[in-house]
């Protein structure tokens, strides 16, 4: 298996996770604060999506990476 093949298959099966999954969250602590024996911490949670149209699009690349690749 070349090269061109693995980047095509590795861009079909991220493309069919990211239409799966469809977005992840996260938590990060903003603010810290720590008076005498007393720890004061802020968190928040942040959440990204991934776009429907990336997925497919990346998904639709790795598909058409393989038949060009196969017609030359």
């Amino acid at each position: 298996m070349n090269g061109t093949k693995m980047l095509a298959f590795g861009l079909i099966v991220a493309g069919v996770f990211g239409l799966s999954i469809g977005g992840f969250s996260y938590t990060r602590e903003t603010h810290e604060a720590q008076v005498g024996p007393i720890e004061l911490s802020v968190k928040d949670r942040q959440s990204f999506n991934i776009p429907v149209w990336l997925g497919a699009g990346v998904m639709f690349a790795g598909v058409l990476l393989l038949v060009v690749r196969a017609e030359s």
